[in-house]
């Protein structure tokens, strides 16, 4: 007599679900890790209340003339009026103000030279 099953359990163990779950994982790391080039920025909440710490503020119009708070600066000079205003502070910080219509690569400029520089930026939107 045959007291043997027919079925026939397997010892094999499958990893191609295994690998999958790690090649998510992966992907979700490499998205939600701090990049090391990008640039700090503080940006600020339309509905929130303003600070009262505020040190820089660099305004650029429309017509692409840049100014340290009511003082017009040249783009060549910019950085050095930055470095002279925002020496000895403990926590520098720049409130940008871009008004509509003014090309990206202005802003981008003022934020390059707050990275290089170490400082803090904040970018300054209208109230909704």
């Amino acid at each position: 007599m045959k007291l043997r099953g027919r079925n026939k359990v397997s010892p094999e163990f499958s990893m191609s679900s295994m690998t999958d779950i790690v090649f998510l994982l992966l992907v979700f790391f490499m998205l939600t890790s701090n990049s090391p080039n990008a640039l700090d920025l503080l940006l600020p909440k339309a509905k929130g209340k303003s600070t009262n710490t505020q040190n820089v503020a660099v305004s650029i119009k429309k017509n692409l003339q840049v100014y340290i708070d009511s003082d017009r600066v040249r783009e060549g000079q910019l950085e050095a009026k930055l470095k002279a205003k925002l020496r000895g502070q403990k926590e520098p910080t720049i409130i940008l103000r871009a008004e509509e219509g003014v090309p990206i690569e202005k802003a981008v400029n003022i934020m390059d030279i707050a990275n290089k520089n170490k400082y803090k930026i904040i970018l300054a939107v209208r109230p909704q």
